[in-house]
C-alpha cells in the first residue's frame, strides 16, 4: 500500500523515538515510553519503542521493562553517531512502511533537531515540546479543569475524538495552547524531558517484549555530514529533574540578590538539594537559565520543593506542583503559590530561611 499521510485510517499504534548515545538509553525514553503505554491502551493498539544505532539491539528489551510491547531495531555502522540525513532517512522509510497513528520524540537536543525534519517529510504537522498529552477526550476534559481557568460549561466537547490533543505553553509561557492533528498522520509531538511520570520496571514485561528489525536501506551517499569526533565539554549544570529536593528563589530576593540567592543555597545544602528559580530571577540575569523552573523551563517531581519569595503565577506553578511535598515562605499571605502548598509561611524569606537553617542543622546534630 501507498504511503498517504492523509489515509487516517491506514495508521495504527504508538511509537517512542528512543534515544541512545553511545549505547545507553536516555531516561527520557522510559518517561515517553510509560506515557505512551497510557495512550495505546486508550487507543486500543501496540506500543513501540524506534531505536537506531549500531550494536544497539542488546539494550532493547530494557524499554520493555516500562511498556513496550515491541521495539523496533534499526542497526548501521552509519547510525552510530546521530546525523540528522541518516536518522531522517532511516525513520521515515520506517514509518511510511509501518504506518503509526502517533509518533512520540523527546525535545532533547537530538529530537528538537530531528522532529521537524521527520514531521516536513512525512508531510504531517508537528506540536513541538508538549508537557500534557491525551486521547481521552474525558481525561482531557478533567485536565483543563485543573489547568485551565476556562468555564467549561460553555464549550462543548467531542467525546468520541480520538485525536490526540498536544498541549504545550504558548506566548512565552503565558498560555497554554492544546494542539489536534486531525486530517494527517502520524501525530507527532517532541516532548519536554522530565515531565512524564517513568512507570516502574517490570522484569517480566521486559522479557516478553518482541525485537523486530524492520528492512531499511542507508548508504554513506544519504548522508550530507559527516562527523569527524564528538567533543563533550565539561559545563557544571544543575540537575533539577533528578534532584529529590530543590529550593528555588523567585522575584521576593529582589532586595539583596546575592543574600537570597546564599540563604537558598545554605538550605538546599542542609537538606540534600539544589537551588532552582522562576523565570523572572532568570530573566534577570540574577542565576543561570539552567535552574530554572516553570513552563518554559524544567518541570520537577522532587520529594520537597521549598518556594522562597515566588508568587506562584501558573507559568511556574504548571513545573512544579507534582512535587511530594511543597513548603513556601512569602510575605504576602494571599500569594497563590500558597494554593498549592503543602505547608506556608507568611513572612520575609531573609529572617525566616535562616531559622529554617538553624532548626534542621540542630535537628540534625540531635540524631
Amino acid at each position: 500500500m501507498a504511503y498517504d499521510f492523509k489515509d487516517i485510517a491506514a495508521f495504527k499504534g504508538v511509537w517512542v523515538f528512543c534515544e541512545q548515545r553511545d549505547g545507553k538509553l536516555m531516561s527520557t525514553d522510559f518517561e515517553l515510553i510509560s506515557e505512551g503505554r497510557k495512550l495505546a491502551d486508550e487507543l486500543g493498539c501496540e506500543l513501540c519503542g524506534l531505536l537506531l544505532g549500531d550494536n544497539v539491539e542488546g539494550i532493547a528489551k530494557e524499554l520493555g521493562g516500562y511498556g513496550a510491547d515491541k521495539v523496533l531495531v534499526c542497526e548501521s555502522p552509519l547510525l552510530a553517531q546521530y546525523t540528522t540525513d541518516a536518522y531522517a532517512k532511516v525513520i521515515c522509510d520506517v514509518v511510511m512502511d509501518k504506518k503509526p497513528e502517533v509518533f512520540l520524540i523527546g525535545a532533547t537536543n537530538i529530537g528538537r533537531d530531528l522532529g521537524p525534519r521527520l514531521a516536513a517529510r512525512l508531510h504531517t504537522g508537528l506540536t513541538a515540546d508538549a508537557t500534557h498529552l491525551d486521547i481521552d477526550t474525558a481525561k482531557y476534559v478533567e485536565f483543563l479543569k485543573e489547568a485551565s481557568t476556562i468555564d467549561l460549561s460553555k464549550q462543548k466537547f467531542d467525546y468520541e475524538d480520538r485525536n490526540l490533543k498536544m498541549t504545550r505553553p504558548a506566548f512565552g509561557g503565558h498560555l497554554m495552547a492544546t494542539i489536534i492533528c486531525p486530517r494527517f498522520r502520524p501525530q507527532m509531538s517532541t516532548v519536554r524531558p522530565g515531565v512524564m511520570k517513568k512507570a516502574p520496571f517490570d522484569q517480566a514485561k521486559a522479557d516478553a517484549c518482541v525485537i523486530e528489525k524492520p528492512a531499511f536501506s542507508l548508504t554513506a551517499d544519504d548522508i550530507k555530514t559527516e562527523v569527524l569526533s564528538v567533543e563533550k565539554a565539561a559545563k557544571k549544570l544543575v540537575d533539577l529533574i533528578g534532584a529529590d529536593v530543590i529550593v528555588s528563589v523567585g522575584r521576593g530576593i529582589s532586595k539583596d540578590v546575592e543574600k537570597g540567592i546564599a540563604l537558598a543555597e545554605e538550605l538546599a545544602s542542609v537538606l540534600g538539594g539544589v537551588v532552582g528559580a522562576s523565570r523572572a530571577v532568570v530573566d534577570a540575569g540574577w542565576i543561570s537559565s539552567d535552574h530554572q523552573v516553570g513552563q518554559t523551563g524544567k518541570t520537577v517531581h522532587p520529594k520537597i520543593y521549598v518556594a522562597l519569595g515566588i508568587s506562584g503565577a501558573i507559568q511556574h506553578t504548571a513545573g512544579m506542583q507534582d512535587s511530594e511535598c511543597i513548603i513556601a515562605v512569602n510575605k504576602n499571605e494571599t500569594a497563590p503559590i500558597f494554593g498549592v502548598s503543602d505547608y506556608g509561611i507568611v513572612g520575609d524569606l531573609f529572617k525566616v530561611v535562616p531559622q529554617l537553617i538553624n532548626e534542621i542543622k540542630a535537628a540534625k546534630a540531635a540524631q
